[in-house]
């Protein structure tokens, strides 16, 4: 990647223009697919709740690791092809026949599965999850093949309807009390659509045969080093789950799984600061400016440290509360979980795999993912049995930390020049982690003394949503309080920060 000439950022007003309508569509869906855990967590027994989980975790699997980076190689080679019909085609074929495999899998295997879960009532959703994982990997491409042919709108539009439609098939069918299994009949449904209009939309309008051989080795071959990526990442990260999930009840599991909940802040930021930065670096190494590239990243930093670090802070501070008005006082077990899976937003904050990609390090990125499914292994096994939930959780953390550290210590010889060699204390943007954590510190220890507080007057509030969102919106209140008094006293200023991340995401 770092060979090819990185031509000249187009004008903000320009980009705007063609991404502002896919950008808006996912915040809109990532909303969407926030709301359905929610909305399941109240309509549906703790045990149909971790069924339903058990159920998505095998389908999610197979769909992020079956594609092997087929769909995502559009992004290149659509662009560059005067004759695009045998690039979308032999995907389409490709993501087709990696649905029949993972229908057979699913059905092959859901027998063990439901065994090593301990849960017998998988195995009635086994048609219905096989159709549903099929037919969902033979629709992956419809949305890249629009954008990767420039029609971000129609691409957008689709995310609208799809994501919209998909989150109605789930919720629904439970609301109307029809539970998991009028749920899973409609997602099949839903999936059926998707698939018949993928192969409707994604070729009309193009000319030429379905594939070619030849163009068929060579997406694949490039294809391959990301597919590899994503064979090692996805198990490696849901390693935790599965196990888990073999060791305690359903029921138990809902808690686990509430306990790993996941805001899509972190990647709503995270992903365009790094693809920004990733852009600049691009930039100064074709003007022949290296040495400013290490001053970029620490800028990238210490702007997601000053979001990223108060936004964990509040989460650990305020967990009981925001359990408690998302998902209900029966999940109030799953705190303890829930506190340390918010260490996975303090490690977004340094963008480092942005870097070593715009520096073609990207062997130090494979060998990250290796190291992690290395110690995963024995790090989940150890920690479940020993310690169960927490042990499952813990294991996945100190996992997430050790392939950081990996990315970490390369970064500063894709950063450094001839003229100078950095180190890791160069690229670190210390002063704006030491104000930001001060500051977020500083804002949790309020609401901690808040809780200590108000816990009688919290625990007598009647029942119904909005009481149980008033705890957390006081504490919100004042910890953003708290953060923006302490970063005016550090000398920080926090609407030149918002602006900042602002520019950065429209750059």
């Amino acid at each position: 990647m770092s060979g090819k000439q990185v031509p000249a950022a187009a004008p903000a007003s320009s980009f705007l223009g063609k991404a502002g309508p896919l950008v808006l569509a996912r915040l809109f869906t990532a909303g969407l697919t926030l709301s359905i855990p929610l909305v399941l967590a109240r309509v549906l027994s703790l045990e149909e709740y971790g069924t339903y989980y058990q159920l998505f975790l095998i389908a999610t699997t197979l769909y992020y690791v079956l594609p092997f980076g087929v769909v995502q190689s559009l992004y290149f080679f659509v662009p560059r092809a005067e004759e695009k019909r045998p690039w979308l085609g032999q995907t389409l074929l490709y993501m087709s026949g990696a649905g029949l495999v993972a229908a057979a899998l699913v059905f092959g295997l859901m027998g063990p599965v439901a065994r090593h879960f301990d849960n017998p009532a998988l195995l009635e959703h086994r048609a219905t999850l096989s159709a549903y994982t099929a037919l969902l990997l033979g629709s992956f491409p419809l949305e890249i093949s629009l954008t990767s042919q420039g029609r971000t709108k129609h691409s957008a539009l689709v995310y609208l309807v799809s994501d919209a439609v998909r989150a109605a098939a789930m919720v629904v069918p439970c609301l109307l009390g029809f539970g998991l299994r009028g749920m899973m009949l409609a997602v099949a449904g839903f999936a059926l659509v998707r698939f018949v209009a993928t192969w409707v939309v994604v070729p009309r309008g193009t000319t030429g045969p379905l594939a070619r051989a030849e163009l068929w080795r060579q997406q694949f071959v490039y294809a391959l080093p990301f597919g590899a990526a994503m064979a090692l990442a996805i198990p490696q990260q849901n390693a935790h789950l599965y196990m888990v999930a073999g060791s305690v009840a359903p029921a138990v599991y809902a808690l686990y799984r509430v306990g790993c909940f996941q805001l899509p802040v972190v990647d709503l930021l995270y992903t365009p600061t790094s693809e920004v930065l990733m852009v600049r670096l691009g930039e100064l190494d074709k003007q022949g400016r290296l040495e400013e590239g290490v001053v970029a990243f620490r800028e990238a930093a210490g702007k997601l440290a000053f979001v990223f670090l108060p936004f964990a802070a509040f989460l650990f501070a305020a967990a009981p509360e925001f359990i408690g008005a998302l998902f209900g006082a029966k999940f109030l077990p799953a705190v303890p979980i829930f506190r340390v899976s918010v260490l996975g937003v303090v490690l977004a904050v340094l963008p480092m795999d942005g870097v070593l990609r715009a520096r073609g390090h990207t062997r130090a990125i494979f060998l990250s993912y290796l190291l992690k499914a290395a110690v995963t292994v024995p790090l989940v096994w150890v920690g479940v049995k020993r310690f169960g939930m927490m042990g499952g959780v813990v294991s996945w953390a100190l996992a997430e930390v050790v392939g950081k550290f990996s990315l970490l210590v390369r970064v500063p010889a894709a950063l450094s020049t001839p003229e100078r060699a950095l180190r890791i204390r160069d690229v670190i943007p210390w002063r704006e982690l030491g104000k930001a954590s001060l500051a977020a510190v500083a804002a949790a220890v309020g609401v901690f003394l808040l809780r200590a507080g108000m816990v009688h007057t919290w625990s007598g509030l009647p029942e119904g949503f909005v009481w149980r969102a008033l705890p957390l919106a006081l504490a919100g209140l004042l910890f953003a309080m708290g953060y923006v008094g302490v970063l005016y006293a550090t000398g920080v200023r926090p609407l030149s920060v918002l602006a900042g991340l602002r520019s950065r995401r429209a750059g």
